[in-house]
């Protein structure tokens, strides 16, 4: 029999990791709906965040939460340079050229993080290490309470950016005709740089919180890109609440075949929970309704 403790242990562990699964695929999400980048090499700049708040927390003595937003603005600017110096010459040519840019960057990036960090696995400590919040006989790390706040904070945050700021609305209006856009005065190349430096502090953001819930290694990055994608699809091209419940939903599947099944389940498991939305809403939970 499996009692109510370990069912909401397994709802909390997978919401926890699917709030970083949230954080990759909407930063991922920004950058393919406004520039239709097609970028696997997303996942390294998860990676490196988390790899940048690690060196700050401990060659600095930084509180990891504060590290966070150093590794934020520092894998936003490599964001910015990955843009500029890689993925704007191919941007609009054959989706190939920006597959192998991608595969390129991969390679670059982990032999880079194995040349500096090595490939021992590291793991951020948190001031909050070994505290809990105890409810009844359920107890929760404060690291994945804390980790939720911040997915929500952030979350928000990002939404009022799109919804309510002049360069959200050119930003929308760029994803939905660039050359309108341009036409209009918008500079898409500045909203292009943009997009990309916010999704890759998303993507710093979420490695920085997979590092402090979780060992990490130089070679992390393949996976998640993967998984960020089929949350994508999950929940819907182009839609942030399809990123939010489809990541959260990945992470649920993830953690409850770990739980019921055993570890070698877990992405067997959460990718056919992908192909069974896929099967009944080929447009994902969020994409529209179907034809």
């Amino acid at each position: 029999m499996i009692d109510s403790t370990t069912l909401i242990l397994t709802l909390v562990w997978g919401v926890a990791i699917g709030s970083v699964y949230v954080l990759l695929a909407t930063g991922l999400n920004l950058i393919f709906g406004v520039m239709k980048l097609v970028n696997f090499a997303h996942g390294e700049l998860l990676m490196i965040g988390a790899y940048v708040c690690y060196s700050v927390a401990t060659a600095f003595g930084v509180n990891a939460y504060i590290a966070l937003f150093v590794s934020m603005g520092v894998v936003a600017l490599v964001g910015i340079g990955v843009e500029r110096l890689a993925f704007r010459r191919v941007l609009g040519a054959d989706k190939l050229n920006e597959i192998f840019v991608s595969l390129g960057l991969i390679m670059v990036f982990d032999n880079f993080a194995v040349l500096v960090w090595g490939e021992k696995s590291k793991r951020i400590i948190s001031p909050f290490e070994n505290m809990n919040v105890q409810l009844g006989e359920i107890a929760i790390s404060y690291d994945r309470v804390i980790a939720l706040a911040f997915v929500a904070a952030i979350l928000v945050g990002l939404v009022f950016l799109i919804k309510k700021t002049k360069i959200g609305r050119a930003m929308r209006a760029t994803s939905q005709k660039s050359q309108a856009a341009k036409l209009m005065g918008i500079n898409i190349e500045h909203i292009y740089i943009f997009t990309f430096a916010l999704g890759a502090a998303l993507a710093g953001a979420a490695g920085s919180l997979y590092g402090i819930i979780s060992p990490f290694n130089p070679y992390i990055g393949a996976l998640p890109t993967i998984k960020a994608f089929a949350i994508i699809i999950l929940g819907g091209l182009g839609s942030i609440p399809g990123a939010i419940i489809g990541g959260l939903l990945y992470g649920i599947a993830e953690q409850s075949a770990v739980m019921f099944l055993g570890g070698i389940w877990r992405d067997a498991v959460a990718f056919s929970l992908l192909i069974i939305v896929l099967i009944l809403r080929p447009k994902g939970l969020f994409g529209g309704k179907d034809d």
